[in-house]
């Protein structure tokens, strides 16, 4: 199978660093135009003049305020004449605290972040989709969303949202021709564990690679997962191939909500036991 998105104009939130840059680089190989937002500019500049402003477009984008949001999905049109596809992607770790030591305002900022965006992503692309004859939205929820473990409280609770949106979208749009769908990550080696922990970019980063050599020990794939193949399930689910598909989670986790390697091993790492092991000393 080939896929091709050639004439599709996509939005990538969240689309400057890790898995929305590397959906951005696969996107515009597969032939698409897109618009990245993001909040770091130098590198949304950068990601301008490697591709050109032929092929794609940065915005500045608090996905938290309507009004960049509004902007940035707009700009699809203005500057490609359209809009396609929508990933719903922008996001970080959120706080590690549980139910009983949980600051609301944190609560807050988080479900604004990785919930309400969808929701308002979601409704500002709709006009744009219809002009199209439809399109196809993508939203980032995670393993988290199906099982304890994977990561913090209010981040899995506001990831298990969104897949349960992205079905509710799905019965809602399909008389418009757009198809809603998931994705569910599993360990991805990108800074966002250190960001989570308040990490400088820098050091986030440091600790992806850390990550990265130690997943290969916790899952059946033997490797962590990289941007690019979540950004290959957003190729599919964005193009044409997958028309027939809509309201689904897909998971892409490299087996880890299958167990661990030789799971029945009493000594066997948890899904998280390993990593947590090494950002408890970042």
């Amino acid at each position: 199978m080939t896929l091709s998105l050639q004439g599709k104009v996509a939005v990538v939130t969240g689309g400057a660093s890790g898995i929305g840059l590397g959906t951005v680089e696969c996107l515009i190989e597969y032939g698409a135009k897109v618009v990245a937002g993001d909040l770091q500019d130098e590198k949304g500049a950068s990601l301008v003049a490697r591709f050109g402003d032929d092929k794609v477009a940065y915005r500045h984008c608090d996905v938290t305020d309507a009004d960049q949001l509004k902007a940035l999905i707009q700009a699809a049109e203005d500057e490609f004449g359209g809009l396609d596809i929508l990933f719903n992607n922008a996001g970080i770790g959120g706080p590690r605290e549980g139910i009983e030591e949980l600051d609301f305002d944190d609560y807050d900022k988080i479900m604004n972040l990785l919930l309400k965006a969808v929701f308002m992503g979601t409704q500002y692309a709709i006009p744009l989709m219809k002009k199209r004859g439809g399109g196809s939205i993508i939203n980032t929820s995670s393993v988290s969303a199906i099982a304890a473990g994977y990561a913090p409280l209010t981040y899995s609770v506001a990831k298990a949202g969104v897949a349960h949106f992205s079905k509710m979208a799905a019965a809602e749009l399909g008389k418009y021709k757009i198809r809603v769908n998931a994705i569910r990550p599993g360990l991805i080696a990108t800074s966002i564990f250190g960001a989570t922990l308040g990490l400088p970019r820098e050091q986030a980063d440091q600790l992806a690679a850390l990550i990265s050599q130690t997943a290969a020990g916790i899952q059946p794939a033997g490797r962590a997962g990289q941007a690019r193949d979540i950004a290959e399930m957003v190729a599919f689910l964005a193009s044409d191939a997958s028309g027939f598909i809509t309201g689904e989670s897909i998971t892409v986790d490299g087996g880890i909500t299958v167990g661990p390697p030789h799971s029945w091993k009493e000594d066997a790492p948890g899904p998280m036991d390993a990593i947590m092991n090494i950002t408890e000393g970042a």
